[in-house]
Order: structure tokens, then sequence, then C-alpha cells
């Protein structure tokens, strides 16, 4: 019986990675189509797929090398090639706008490669560089936001093509990067720790289906942030040194320290030793006009 059923389980991963690469897929349709809300949480079931398909490859113990190369080529498409197209068709479709687009798809598809080799396959505490899905759904669920009251009333003056042209490289440049972001916490209710944490997510899940288009976006940049404060936070405090250091400018190391008292005596000369030759002491070293 046990066979059989891991040979109907090990479909549910690959299922759920081609799930994503749908998504992906038909986000792209949409957004050549002018649909960039319906792209935009196309994308982010992408992003859902895409994280229970890892999970439940490790729970039932399925995954497999191909299923990891597999992942990454739809990754590339889902969370790489239809964010891109979506600020392509916004913001950039105009002159040599799509090198911006061009530049965050090499740095999609130059992170997925680097993951396959450092981290595919095994429970993370930590991505290394931002993760793709984190970086597609903040560019695409912008559309969303944008059609809130909210931004309309607050924040539809800014220079959102510069502004967003600007994130797209950044958020590029940071999933090259080795700043580490956090896993997604799992649920339990064992420890205090975990019951917190079961809440805030419960809380972020409530947030995200009863106002998803003023949740992703701000949520998602808030999670790129902390990323960067994080790093940038411990770097400084890995250079600081463990030491004042003026403190050997200032005060000496053995200022402070017992003075050893001298016996003079010891000091005093003793008997000359004489050179047999001149009857002057020994090693003396005569002046040039000394006779």
């Amino acid at each position: 019986m046990r066979p059989r059923l891991q040979r109907g389980i090990i479909i549910l991963p690959g299922a759920l990675t081609l799930s994503n690469l749908f998504f992906g897929v038909w986000a792209i349709v949409s957004a050549a189509r002018g649909e960039y809300t319906f792209a935009a949480w196309l994308i982010v079931f992408a992003g859902i797929a895409d994280t229970l398909d890892g999970r439940v490859a490790r729970r039932t113990k399925t995954g497999s090398r191909f299923g990891e190369e597999l992942d990454s080529l739809v990754d590339a498409i889902s969370f790489g090639v239809a964010p891109g197209l979506i600020m392509y068709y916004l913001f950039l479709s105009e002159g040599w706008g799509w090198t911006a687009v061009f530049f965050y798809v090499v740095a999609a598809v130059i992170r997925l490669a680097r993951f396959n080799v450092e981290q595919a396959g095994h429970a993370k505490v930590a991505f290394h560089g931002l993760p793709s899905p984190s970086a597609g759904m903040a560019l695409a669920t912008f559309y969303p936001f944008s059609q809130t009251t909210l931004f309309r009333t607050f924040l539809a003056n800014w220079a959102w093509p510069e502004l967003m042209t600007g994130l797209m490289i950044i958020i590029g440049m940071l999933m090259m990067s080795n700043i580490l972001y956090p896993v997604v916490p799992r649920i339990g209710f064992r420890t205090r720790k975990g019951v917190v944490t079961s809440i805030f997510l419960l809380t972020l899940v409530v947030l995200a289906i009863t106002i998803p288009s003023l949740y992703f976006f701000p949520a998602l940049l808030c999670y790129i942030t902390y990323g960067i404060l994080k790093s940038v936070i411990l770097g400084m405090l890995d250079r600081l040194p463990e030491e004042d250091p003026m403190l050997d400018e200032e005060e000496p190391d053995d200022a402070g320290a017992e003075l050893r008292e001298i016996d003079y005596h010891e000091l005093s000369p003793g008997p000359a030793i004489l050179d047999p030759d001149d009857g002057r002491p020994a090693g003396y070293q005569p002046d040039e006009d000394t006779p």
C-alpha cells in the first residue's frame, strides 16, 4: 500500500508547480490585454502555488532534482517575465525603457540559478537575496494598490513611472545580493513564541483576504525594506570595535600599575676590567682627538 500511496502523492508537487506556470502565463496574457488588476492577482496565486509545492515535496519526501529545475524554470516566467511585462505595459513601452525590464528578468534568472545551487531542496532559515516570488508580487500588485481611494487621494501626484522603474532596478539588485530575507514561519501553538507568530500570520491572512488591494503592495515593500535595514544594522554592529579605539592614545596599557622599586646599589659600578695591553678599561673607544 505504501509504494502505491507514494506514487499517488508524487504528482502533487509537480501539479502545484504547473499551476504556478499556468497562473504566470495567464498573467502575461491578461497584461497584454490591459487587465492589469487580474494579472496581479494571478501572480499572487502563482506565489501561493510556489510556496506550497516545495513544502508538499519536503513533507511527502517526493522532491527530486527534476522538480527543483522545473520549479526554477516556472518561477522565471511567473515572477520574472510576467511582472516585467506588467511594468513594461504600464510605464516602459516607449524608447529604451524595456532595458529595465531586461535587467529585472536577468536578475530573476540569476537569482533562481543561484538558489538551485545553494538552497534548493532544503528547509531554509533565511533566503540568500530577495526571493523572486516576493519581487514579482511586489511589482505586480502595485496596479491594484494604485486603484484604491487611499492612493488616489494622497499618492496619485507622485512620479510613479520613475519611482516604479527605480524600484524594479533596486529589486533586481536585491535578488542578486547576499542580503538575508526571512522565510514564512510555520504555524504552531506549542510554545508562546509559536502562538504569537501564528496569531500574527493569521492576522496577515485575514488582511490579505479582506483588503487585498491595500495589503499586498505595502506589505511586500515592508518585507523588502526589512531585509535592507536588518542587513545595514547588523553590518554596522559587526564593524564596531570591541573597545574604545581612542583608549590607547588617552592612557597607556600599563597606566596605574604598581611601580617596581629599584635598588640603586645594584647599579653602582664594580671594579673595572682593564685591558692588559694599554691599561684602559676593556671596550674603551677613544674620541678621534683623544691621545
